[in-house]
């Protein structure tokens, strides 16, 4: 059994973070493996959920989320495109997501799951996630095939051109009616 909470514990200390963790899933992310929430400053994991996966793949999706938080709570460790990237989500269904004055506001996009799946997986953010997830499962678990196919499974061999985000992120900026992150002073 994982002891995430030390874990978790250990994180936090090692990386300066001050945020909470739970198992008690928010609304619409029931089904979800994790998420984290830098409006709530808070790590979930749906420990029951993913209980039965292997060892290497619970670990996965926690330092996944894990990677998060720091993204959102110590954007100066990032490059350029993962502290921009971060004011965005991108869901299969073209429901879109902007980070704006501290609460996420929605707006729908149209078009096919597959063009919003690419979009969302390679988010500089999720890649810069799951890379991470990775190297920190493999220098854990030790290499395995089923780590790897996981990890190919999240991370996008050829994502989108960072070009193509920016044109997105106008357009969500627009639709949802927020100023651009470039004008926002950072603080969350």
């Amino acid at each position: 059994m994982i002891d995430f909470d030390g874990l978790f514990e250990e994180f936090c200390a090692e990386h300066d973070l001050d945020i909470v963790f739970s198992d008690n899933m928010p609304a619409g992310y029931e089904t979800a493996n994790g998420t984290f929430d830098v409006t709530q400053r808070t790590l979930f994991l749906n420990r029951v959920q993913i209980a039965a996966f292997p060892e290497y793949e619970q670990l996965f999706y926690f330092f996944h989320e894990l990677r998060h938080a720091l993204q959102y709570l110590h954007p100066e460790r990032f490059d350029a495109e993962i502290q921009r990237s971060r004011y965005y989500s991108v869901m299969y269904d073209g429901t879109c997501y902007v980070l704006s004055d501290g609460e996420w506001r929605e707006c729908q996009l149209t078009g096919g799951e597959e063009t919003f799946t690419a979009l969302y997986l390679g988010q500089p953010y999720e890649v810069d996630a799951n890379t991470y997830a990775y190297e920190k499962v493999r220098a854990r678990c030790g290499d395995s095939e089923g780590l790897r196919e996981l990890a190919s499974f999240w991370i996008p061999q050829c994502p989108p051109a960072f070009s193509e985000y920016r044109r997105l992120y106008a357009e969500l900026d627009r639709r949802v009616g927020s100023a651009c992150p470039e004008s926002r002073d950072g603080a969350i």
